[in-house]
């Protein structure tokens, strides 16, 4: 039977410190990772999805909870508007 791996949880304000170590001290990503105990490749990672934000390319949780109930309002008043206007068809064939 095998153990479930656990993997190490860093918080938002630790990776935030660690790639202002790269971007504002002027640390090469290996040299900032190595003193901080992990990986390269996690903090260029990190280093990436910050800098994307930074852009407006990635979306905050807040935005994408957002985005659901705006594209979920909008599905529900195409519908509405479909069975209006198949109601208003209705009642105009009625009134002739």
């Amino acid at each position: 039977m095998s153990q479930k791996r656990t993997y190490k949880q860093y918080s938002k304000e630790y990776k935030e410190e660690a790639v202002a170590l790269v971007l504002e001290q002027g640390y090469s990503v290996p040299k900032a990772s190595e003193s901080l105990g992990i990986s390269p490749n996690m903090l260029y990672k990190w280093k990436e999805k910050m800098e994307e934000q930074q852009k407006g390319v990635l979306l905050d949780g807040s935005e994408r909870d957002e985005l659901k109930r705006l594209r979920k309002e909008v599905k529900e008043l195409r519908m509405e508007k479909e069975i209006l206007k198949k109601a208003s068809a209705f009642f105009a064939k009625e009134m002739k």
